[in-house]
This record gives C-alpha cells, structure tokens and sequence, in this order.
C-alpha cells in the first residue's frame, strides 16, 4: 500500500519520520539503499551514472533539476523514473526537507531559486497522482486531504492560496462560505436542488480527483512557500548546517545551468544584452517618438513595454521557446527599473497628451504586462500575478495600430518586431557596424 508519505511531506507520519532521522551529518553520505531502489525503478535509464542519486543531497537536488529539465525537447523521463516511484518515498521526504532547508538558507521566499522550488514540488505531486492507480489514488487522496485539515473547510481559510492565485474561488464549489470537497457531503448539501441531471455525475464532473488533487498540490505548494519563509527567517538566530549551505550552492549551480541550457544557445545569446536602437523596428521608433491620442495606450502599454523589455532581457525567446519570467534574467530587477521602465515612460511622456497625465492607470497596466500584476511598480513577491507578455505580431500591429506600420526593406521577411531587432542586430554584426548582435534566429511567434 502507498503511504501518503509519497505526497504530503507535511504529514505527521512525514514529520516524526524526519525527526527520527537524527542529524544532518549523513544528507551527504552514500546510500547503497537509495541507488538500489533507483536502478530497480521500471523504466530507469541506468546507463549513466550521473543519473543516479548517490545520497539525500543529490536526491534533493535531482527533484528540482526533474522540473527544470521536464518542458525541454530533450527531456527522457526515464532519466527520473524513480521519482514516481513509492518505494523511494522515505528518502523523498528527507529530500524534500533539505532542498526546502538549503533555499530558506541562502535565497530569499520571494526569490526564482525559492519560487522554481515550490513550483517543482506541486508539480510533482500532480505527475504521482498520475501514475497512481484509481485504488491506491481515491484512498490517498482521501487521507492527504484529512492530513491538510480539508474537514468542514471555509474559503476564507484559503485566503493565501486565493490571494497568490494557486487557486480561485471559482475552482471551488461552495455553500455558504464552506468548501464542498467529499462527495457524501456533495449529495446531501445539493442533490434536492438538482433537477434533471444525477448529483453523482454532477459531482464527477466539478469536484471528483480533479479538484481534490489540484487543492492537494495547491495547499503543499502554500506550506512549502511558508516554510521556506519560517527558515529563512530564522537563519539570523541559528546557523543552518554546513551541509545544508553546500546543498543551497549546488541549487544555485544547477538553478543557473539549466535555465540558460537552451537548445542551440549560450548564456550571452539567451541572457540580458546592451540594447541596440539602431536595431530597432520603425514601428518601435516610432513609438519611443511620442504617439497621439488614438493608438497611444496600445502603443506604450501593449506593443513598447513588452518589445523593450524581451529586447533587453531575453530577445532569443522565440527561438528557445523556454517561458521565462523578468526575475529569471533580472534577478534583483535592476535593469528593470533602472533601464527598462525609463525608456517606456520617457515614450509615455512624448505622447500627445502624456500617456499617465490623461489616464494615470496605464503605469499599472504597464507592470501588468511584464508580469508582475496591477501594481504601480513591479516588485518580487507580486511577480506571477499576470503573464510577461511578448510583443504582438506585425499583422495585429498592422491592424490595431497602423498608423505605426511603415514597413522597412527588413520587414518584408517578418511577422514580429522582436524578430525585426534580432534579424537586424545580426546584419549589424556581420557588417562589423556592431559588437551586440545577435544570432538570426527563426521568425516566429
């Protein structure tokens, strides 16, 4: 029978489980159990060594590198088999608690190592429900929610998790502020105002596993972030383990290494580049000259803030086709706010009106946009709020702003201006006229 020590690692069975470990001085020891367990996982790739970790530290560190490799072409399950499988679930959890220790330890709550952490561990969580079978699933799941406090839930009690958007109250089924989870309580809370359809279906249809294992993953996800927080917290009063330290480095190591491995680029053609405006598009230029009344909003907040902002933090996102957010390449958000929003807001002010003199609430468009939210400036713990936006393409550009549309030698070959910048910066640079041009890349959206 699978434990629920395979899901939930906040579990009280997890915990003592943890506690009964002792000391930390062995995270880095060799396991002949653990690499057994590994090698005996059906579909594991053991041809490479590399692949198989020797002890909790490296098990740690492989969950993460799982999420960080899982969207990439060259992604081989097989290379992490063993993390779906139950039997490694005992050194799982130690696991889990030395990655969540390490990033507490050294980066930040509101941080990409601390975010891409709790990210990897809800993942995870969905991809073993997955592979469980309906036995073992509907009863683990059952008893993870009763672990989680789900009994006679309110949705105010969900607040943090409504509030950062790992749920909506529109997942939720509700009556009278309390959540519906279980379906006996499903039936006797509606089946007399369900006319002409059978509650049970019904029931299947807006809960069943779906919802339960979504609130599962979406609660561990909020407990994970808050105890990430508690450690890094704490770290003035006690000093976290050595071992503990060498884990958050090797976190760092391979957060770095694999968010800058795309296919086909280096760090310098993938990372932030000096900006280029000899490169830059005639609808662009056009732009950063001041627009009037009419196509002015869409000018700045849909077409400039996200061409400058992709132009000099990530203009290979079309062709590595690996999403991104601005702190991934902007770390602290300095270029951001210091080279970035500038140049948007010195357009905005060209404009006829200024931009934020005649509707001041387009700067907090202007942050939604590149990802942080409706907010008058963007700040690390509102980022994933809203999506960073890429730049529209030159046929809506053509239809939704065309008075901006005076197309260029260059733009007959283009469908997007991010690609117009890219494909020019390399013309630059093959006729040394520039020493930041980038690699012509594959038109795309």
């Amino acid at each position: 029978m699978v434990s629920s020590l395979f899901i939930n690692p906040f579990s009280e069975d997890a915990r003592e489980f943890v506690r009964n470990y002792g000391a930390l001085d062995r995270i880095a020891d060799t396991s002949e159990e653990l690499q057994e367990i590994v090698k005996h996982t059906d579909g594991q790739n053991i041809d490479d060594n590399s692949l198989i970790p020797g002890s909790i530290m490296e098990l740690a560190v492989k969950r993460l590198e799982w999420y960080l490799k899982r969207e990439k072409r060259e992604f081989n399950h097989g290379d992490y088999a063993y993390l779906l499988n139950p039997e490694i679930q005992e050194y799982d959890v130690l696991a889990f608690y030395v990655l969540a220790q390490a990033t507490g330890a050294k980066f930040r709550p509101v941080s990409r190592e601390a975010r891409l952490v709790v990210e990897s561990t809800g993942a995870l969580i969905e991809e073993r429900f997955r592979v469980l079978r309906e036995g073992d699933r509907d009863e683990i799941t059952g008893r993870v929610l009763h672990e989680l406090g789900s009994g006679d839930l309110r949705w105010i009690e969900l607040e943090e998790l409504l509030r950062t958007r790992k749920l909506k109250l529109t997942d939720l089924i509700l009556d009278r502020g309390r959540v519906i989870i279980e379906g006996d309580d499903f039936m006797e809370t509606f089946q007399d105002r369900i006319r002409d359809r059978r509650p049970e279906r019904l029931y299947q249809l807006l809960v069943g596993s779906g919802l339960k294992e979504t609130m599962i993953s979406r609660m561990i996800m909020q407990r994970t972030e808050d105890y990430i927080a508690r450690v890094h917290e704490m770290r003035s009063r006690v000093q976290p383990h050595p071992l503990i330290l060498e884990a958050a480095e090797l976190i760092a190591s391979r957060v770095s290494e694999e968010m800058f491995a795309f296919t086909g680029t280096s760090v310098k053609s993938a990372g932030p580049g000096k900006l280029v405006p000899e490169a830059f598009p005639p609808c662009i230029k056009g732009t950063m000259e001041g627009v009037k009344s009419g196509s002015r909003n869409d000018a700045i907040v849909l077409l400039l803030t996200s061409f400058i902002s992709y132009a000099r933090l990530y203009p290979s996102v079309f062709r590595d086709r690996t999403p991104m957010k601005v702190s991934d390449l902007d770390p602290d958000l300095r270029i951001t706010r210091e080279e970035i929003l500038p140049i948007i807001y010195d357009a905005a002010e060209k404009c006829e009106p200024p931009l934020f003199e005649d509707d001041p609430q387009e700067k907090l468009n202007i942050t939604a946009k590149l990802g942080f939210g409706v907010h008058e400036e963007p700040a690390p713990e509102n980022e994933g709020e809203s999506r960073w936006y890429t730049p529209m393409s030159c046929e809506k550009i053509k239809i939704h702003l065309p008075d901006l549309c005076h197309p260029d030698r260059i733009c007959a070959r283009i469908t997007n201006p991010l690609s117009y910048y890219n494909r020019m910066r390399w013309i630059m640079k093959s006729e040394g006229k520039g020493d930041e041009g980038g690699d012509e890349e594959k038109d795309s959206e």
